[in-house]
């Protein structure tokens, strides 16, 4: 089943599948705002061994937030208290290419304005995480085998649910004609790839209102 093909379930709806959405995990960056320390102290407790942690496919390291709370309360380090998850933008980054996601991931997680970003690397996982995530804007890879990125520009708009959310088109083969039809069918912007990360980020800010 292709993404585009996917039908949008109402926000109030529950997803019997959460479609790769994992336990929390941080990002360096993150987990040096947690603790209020550097990131470079973060890095020395990792490789000392006092925090476990992995590197992801980009080679970037990660940290689930249950295993950095309890190195927390074994230091007496004070945790703080959750946010308001629902004043947190929700961003999803479709696109096969993990070397790709690791960055803007990496790049959007760690800007000033704490973004809650997940990704999907095929459009059968994009369509549940549309679902359960209902994410404010959308970074999609339209030239993944199995999307159709025409159709998933015009099904987001076009529902009611979802016609709010923001898309940004990432391509490396599509030229300026491409582009325009792919705004005329409900893209807010396009970009071609290499992507210019800080260009990403000032645009994604500008189209969730917060620049």
């Amino acid at each position: 089943m292709v993404f585009c093909q996917i039908t949008i379930i109402p926000k109030f709806a529950k997803s019997s599948t959460i479609g790769g959405v994992m336990e929390d995990t941080l990002t360096v960056f993150t987990a040096s705002k947690h603790c209020n320390v550097s990131s470079k102290t973060i890095i020395n407790w990792v490789e000392a061994g006092h925090i476990k942690a992995y590197r992801t496919v980009g080679g970037h390291r990660r940290i689930k937030k249950s295993d950095l709370e309890s190195f927390m309360r074994e230091q007496g380090i004070p945790i703080p208290e959750d946010k308001d998850e629902s004043a947190r933008k929700k961003i999803l980054v479709v696109d096969d290419d993990m070397i790709i996601v690791e960055s803007i991931v990496q790049a959007l997680e760690e800007d000033e304005f704490d973004y809650e970003v997940i990704s999907a690397s095929d459009g059968f996982e994009a369509g549940l995480q549309v679902n359960h995530f209902h994410p404010d804007l959308l970074i999609l890879d339209i030239m993944m085998p199995d999307i159709k990125g025409y159709e998933v520009c015009k099904k987001i708009k076009s529902n009611e649910n979802t016609k709010e959310t923001k898309i940004i088109v990432l391509s490396a083969y599509l030229d300026d004609d491409k582009f325009a039809q792919m705004k005329k069918h409900g893209a807010d912007v396009c970009f071609s790839k290499p992507l210019p990360l800080p260009q990403l980020k000032d645009e994604v800010a500008k189209l969730l209102g917060l620049k």
